[in-house]
């Protein structure tokens, strides 16, 4: 399908957002990118992942410890994913473009691939927010069914019981089938991916090679091929669903919309921003945990308004984006609890699965 273009509305609802909280960063003389609380966290999760690593390859040879330790690489991984290199790829993480591209590039690290994350999440989820066909995000292939435009199978009818499945296995198929299906098509669903510089193939295979050896490698060697099986599947098993579940809760939900656009004009009905705040839902936004884990994307309409501005800020922007969603008679969608929202994304796969 055609890119699609949105609407542009004479009494922008985006261009009076733009000036409240241009206004609030004046006021306050703040910066729009991360702080120390964002730099404390980031050395927080990256010593705790680092000493984690360390003591269960070299130091834990009993599978108990092995087991337990992986769930918390696991988490660990989700952690710095979410608050590090979400906010670096997006540029929010620091003044300094070095600190940015440095955050980015722990998702290679850790196995995945800065450049073609950019194109998907960056680039296309974030600006065609639910529209089938072009957010590759809401595209889990025949075994989902995330939206009523999308072809159902009798399967589907189930697929509210065996999600959790698909979704652990995130990270594995990411890291090892994914990247290397765009890589290679040179395409994130029927989009065209960038042009990949020289700098970019270097880093793609460079870094795919250095998490061989890092996470697959050096732990077959101190801990044996079995043992090893037992800390890679835990590791990624988990980091899988707690990457899909904190991202779908903030899309997939029973009250966000998927929008199509204009068949003859290609045109969306809204304009931009107010397209994002209809197809996005916060969720448990005064629970502070949950809010320091995840990065603030439980605030996922603040996020999607304004990605290049750090997740620190989002608490203290919401009420700005709240009230002028009010006075323009945009719907706020917000879920008050963590269990709230998974049972409304429960009850969204129910409803696309029995539709």
């Amino acid at each position: 399908m055609p890119v699609p273009k949105f609407s542009v509305a004479q009494n922008s609802f985006q261009n009076e957002l733009r000036i409240r909280i241009n206004n609030y960063f004046q006021e306050k003389k703040i910066k729009m990118t991360g702080n120390y609380q964002l730099y404390i966290k980031a050395i927080i999760l990256i010593t705790s992942i680092v000493l984690t690593y360390v003591h269960v390859v070299f130091f834990t040879p009993n599978v108990f410890f092995v087991v337990i330790e992986s769930i918390l690489l696991g988490i660990l991984v989700a952690g710095i994913g979410f608050n590090i290199m979400h906010d670096g790829s997006h540029g929010s993480f620091s003044q300094s473009k070095f600190m940015n591209t440095l955050s980015a590039y722990t998702v290679n690290i850790l196995g995945a691939n800065s450049f073609m994350w950019n194109m998907k999440h960056n680039v296309i989820h974030h600006t065609y927010t639910n529209i089938d066909g072009v957010d590759d995000d809401i595209n889990v292939g025949i075994f989902m069914r995330m939206s009523k435009t999308q072809k159902k199978f009798m399967f589907h009818k189930y697929q509210h019981y065996y999600f959790w499945i698909l979704y652990s296995l995130l990270y594995i198929l990411w890291i090892f089938i994914l990247d290397y299906i765009k890589y290679f098509r040179g395409k994130i669903g029927e989009i065209k991916i960038n042009n990949m510089k020289f700098n970019d193939h270097l880093v793609f295979w460079l870094f795919k090679l250095i998490h061989l050896f890092i996470f697959v490698a050096l732990p077959i060697y101190f801990l044996g091929f079995k043992l090893f099986l037992v800390y890679f599947l835990v590791m990624a098993l988990v980091a899988g669903f707690v990457l899909s579940i904190v991202f779908q809760l903030a899309h997939t939900v029973e009250h966000t919309q998927f929008p199509e656009p204009n068949k003859v004009t290609g045109k969306m009905e809204d304009e931009w921003a107010v397209h994002q705040v209809k197809t996005t839902a916060n969720f448990a936004t005064k629970n502070k945990f949950v809010s320091w884990f995840v990065g603030g994307l439980n605030f996922q309409i603040e996020h999607h308004l304004f990605p290049k501005i750090s997740h620190v800020h989002y608490p203290a922007i919401s009420d700005i984006i709240r009230k002028t969603c009010e006075e323009f008679g945009v719907h706020y969608m917000e879920y008050p609890k963590v269990r709230y929202a998974i049972a409304s994304h429960v009850n969204h796969l129910r409803q696309m699965g029995n539709s």
